[in-house]
């Protein structure tokens, strides 16, 4: 059955967790009063279909329904999780929360997306105040793993731990906070370097640009993937953490900022910044500057999938997930009888594009190869048996480019096996989005042992299921193009 979402409020916040419910399989029903709220979530979903499905390997859930109500009674009414994301006012928070419990369901998750209230005010003259936490994203939500997630001592720990345990499922890292406090811990962070900010461009040592420029290109690609108190390990060398506090620890007496102190936001300051921030970034709308941002985000993510590093870990961890629920062939007494064998299926990344804007040639061989990996893994030439000392190498390979296909688009390859004996093994993929042909891709493997990296027998048992499926695939219609070669009519 599928589980519905309430997200009241469809701001950029609002927005963000309206997508990332949806594109997880989640219904999601929204509440804003604006009379732009749709097309403002359309938007950012549009976003959101183009950039997180490439993330992951594995094919998401299929996509829920999107809907929008003008009562929040509507809205909340039989939700599982309840999102409020309206704007950081204490007193209309709490007005929202009474309206939401007299409706919804007392074991739902009601979360907060507040960046700054503690929940313990959140909870102040509700209704039923152990259900209401702090969940608290960061931009953009549909692709940002961490969700601050902060109870009191009068919160329900059973609603607590549920939430933590879905935000797990849809990819997301939920960091308990051990006490509340004002901002929470990531936004303390912020605050303090905002605060700095601020003072370099008053006293005119830095642009909001040259700034930016400091984090971006330095410590901000560096704490991204290690963090802070990791990074500075590190940077004490073999004596490690001990070292580097020893060395500079002294430094934080000195008087290098005025975190203590803060600039009065006069007209002249907030013109000055407005102004710096429009010459640096005000040639792009929005609209771009957020696909500019997804784009960067994909990239640094994927690559630390990679390296099964950071939030890289958490998408490895959720692509084995997202395998399992689409039940994904592993083994050949998964295959269904009289078919060819669907050995890849997912979404294309957006650094698998080109300047002409779709998949480029060098990706399709990764698909391919990738098709080709699973094929050997339902055979039993897997990670064990690889180890063990034996695998297949591929001899030749024949690619033929039919369509294009872009960013976002779901991809599918279906693998015929033309011959499988001896040390042979002849693959013919066919890949598809929908029942649109894309591309063809013919590869001839040699059975190598790794010991002596020359061609030998493989074991008994993928010989075995390699003629199993071979005889199976005998009985098809011979895959047109099977044999092809280039200018061959």
């Amino acid at each position: 059955m599928t589980q519905v979402a309430a997200i009241i409020g469809g701001g950029v916040i609002g927005g963000g967790w309206a997508a990332r419910f949806l594109l997880n399989g989640w219904d999601v029903r929204v509440f804003d009063p604006d009379p732009e709220a749709e097309r403002k979530i359309g938007e950012v979903l549009a976003n959101a279909r183009r950039s997180l499905p490439g993330l992951y390997e594995a094919p998401m859930p299929a996509e829920g329904r999107l809907s929008f109500h003008s009562e929040i009674s509507d809205a909340v009414t039989g939700a599982a999780w309840i999102q409020e994301s309206v704007p950081e006012q204490l007193a209309v928070k709490q007005k929202v929360y009474r309206i939401i419990q007299t409706h919804c369901d007392p074991a739902a998750v009601l979360g907060s997306s507040t960046s700054g209230f503690k929940p313990s005010e959140l909870q102040e003259a509700a209704l039923r105040p152990a259900q209401i936490m702090v969940c608290h994203p960061f931009n953009p939500v549909y692709l940002l793993p961490l969700i601050e997630v902060v109870p009191t001592g009068q919160s329900d720990l059973a609603i607590v731990e549920r939430a933590e345990d879905i935000l797990r499922q849809m990819g997301m890292y939920p960091l308990r906070v051990r006490k509340e406090i004002d901002a929470h811990i990531a936004d303390r962070f912020l605050e303090a370097v905002w605060r700095e900010a601020l003072w370099l461009i008053k006293d005119g040592i830095a642009t909001t640009e040259e700034i930016d420029n400091a984090i971006r290109y330095g410590f901000g690609i560096r704490w991204a993937q290690m963090g802070l108190f990791e990074t500075y390990r590190v940077a004490g060398g073999e004596a490690g953490m001990r070292h580097f506090m020893a060395q500079f620890g002294p430094a934080l007496k000195w008087p290098w900022t005025k975190l203590m102190d803060v600039p009065e936001l006069t007209d002249d300051l907030v013109g000055m910044i407005s102004d710096q921030s429009d010459a640096q970034s005000g040639m792009h709308s929005i609209r771009e500057l957020e696909r500019i941002r997804d784009d960067n985000l994909v990239g640094m993510m994927r690559a630390l999938k990679a390296q099964d590093w950071g939030a890289g870990a958490l998408l490895k961890d959720q692509d084995q997930q997202l395998s399992a629920q689409a039940g994904m062939v592993r083994q050949v007494a998964d295959l269904q009888v009289g078919g060819l064998t669907e050995t890849l299926r997912r979404a294309v990344p957006l650094d698998w594009t080109d300047y002409n804007g779709h998949m480029n040639e060098a990706r399709y061989l990764q698909a391919f190869g990738d098709a080709t990996d699973r094929f050997m893994e339902i055979v039993g030439c897997d990670a064990v048996y690889i180890a063990s000392g034996g695998s297949y190498f591929t001899a030749e390979t024949h690619i033929r480019h039919v369509d294009e296909v872009h960013a976002g688009k779901v991809i599918r390859v279906e693998t015929y096996c033309a011959e499988g004996a001896g040390k042979k093994m002849h693959l013919f993929h066919q890949m598809f989005e929908g029942d649109r042909l894309l591309a063809t891709g013919e590869h001839m493997l040699i059975h190598v042992s790794l010991e002596t990296r020359k061609s030998s027998m493989p074991s008994a048992q993928i010989a075995e299921n390699l003629e199993h499926i071979a005889t199976a695939h005998r009985t098809l219609t011979l895959p047109e193009g099977l044999g092809r070669s280039v200018g061959w009519k």
